[in-house]
């Protein structure tokens, strides 16, 4: 049996990473709290993160993605929903309530679909947004939230 020794020394070097769908996309969410523009590196091109780009564009952002890296700008729009055309086809886009309502108070956000796994649900995000002082109410498939201060709480 052949045999690697490793005896004690510094270690020293460089590992490049790539880059993951799921820390990439709450990621691209968070850009709906600023007007600065962003810069992300390392974004994978896959469907999901093409999707949220969509979802950013029509929420007013102008969305460049090039050689994985996604550059997020800010426009004037006071846009607050995301249509269930594109927030069916993952969980994930449910993620821009928060910043919505931080940013511009109003959030309207479609239910988001299921999956091969079965029904995502959300209701964590929706208790634990209520338990903040976030008005919420569940029509027509959307999430309609509303926040007029923001309280301590617990879930």
């Amino acid at each position: 049996m052949d045999k690697f020794i490793v005896e004690q020394s510094k270690l020293s070097g460089r590992v490049e990473v790539s880059g993951s769908k799921n820390a990439s996309l709450p990621i691209m969410t968070a850009t709906l709290l600023t007007d600065e523009d962003c810069v992300i590196h390392k974004v994978p091109d896959l469907m999901d993160i093409r999707t949220m780009i969509q979802i950013l564009s029509l929420l007013g952002k102008r969305v460049e993605f090039s050689n994985n890296t996604l550059v997020v700008k800010s426009t004037k729009s006071k846009k607050i929903t995301a249509p269930y055309r594109l927030v069916r086809t993952m969980r994930a886009s449910f993620c821009c309530l928060g910043p919505l309502l931080a940013k511009r108070k109003r959030a309207k956000v479609a239910l988001p679909g299921g999956c091969i796994i079965g029904p995502r649900p959300v209701d964590l995000h929706i208790k634990g947004l209520a338990s903040l002082g976030v008005d919420i109410a569940i029509e027509g498939g959307y999430c309609r939230a509303s926040l007029k201060s923001i309280k301590p709480g617990r879930v």
